[in-house]
């Protein structure tokens, strides 16, 4: 092998090596397009985590939740959240899709939560609440007086749910909405995004 070869040779694996040693280290400093823009929406229970979520509730007991959003949208976003609760029978949002496709319930929200999140970052808060209800005469319907949350009292007269006797429980669906705003058409619009709690209404 001829000096001019060997040369050739060593500074072709010297350059091979330095590109494997250097690569870690590079590809934190390269920046890559992104390509996806979304909204996370989650729900976890008392202990931050998803495995534990309240089901038998009592009336006038307290029960607490988190509440997240995360913003991978490229933008500072304004959100609001709708908070509503259905029984079996009233309506709910549209399953996960396109947005203009999605559809809200058509229910009337009981709160609003608003939120401001950069993009890349998440927002998280605790919900506690409670519900007051009491039991019709034949104890096969559920009639509620009214929602606390987070220390606010919401009423709830007229909202009812009756004995799924295929199920055996007394079923409820607390859920959340995520609406953004439209700085172009100045108001908010449903998001397509909505997590919810469901719960057996229980006399213990």
């Amino acid at each position: 092998m001829n000096l001019d070869r060997f040369r050739l040779t060593f500074i072709v694996v010297t350059a091979i090596i330095m590109l494997l040693v250097a690569s870690p280290a590079m590809s934190r400093l390269l920046v890559y397009p992104r390509t996806e823009f979304f909204t996370e929406m989650w729900l976890l229970d008392q202990n931050q985590t998803a495995d534990n979520y309240p089901y038998n509730l009592t009336s006038g007991q307290n029960y607490t939740v988190y509440l997240g959003l995360g913003n991978q949208l490229g933008y500072c976003a304004y959100y609001l959240v709708e908070v509503k609760l259905r029984n079996d029978f009233m309506s709910a949002p549209s399953s996960f899709g396109p947005v203009d496709d999605a559809t809200p319930s058509v229910l009337p929200s009981l709160c609003n939560i608003t939120a401001f999140v950069p993009d890349q970052s998440v927002w998280q808060v605790p919900l506690t609440f409670s519900f007051s209800y009491g039991f019709s005469a034949t104890g096969t319907e559920v009639r509620f007086r009214s929602l606390t949350l987070n220390g606010e009292v919401l009423n709830l007269a007229g909202y009812r749910t009756i004995w799924n006797s295929t199920r055996s429980v007394f079923p409820m669906n607390l859920f959340f909405e995520a609406w953004i705003y439209n700085a172009t058409t100045s108001s908010f619009q449903y998001h397509a995004r909505w997590v919810g709690l469901q719960f057996n209404m229980t006399s213990a």
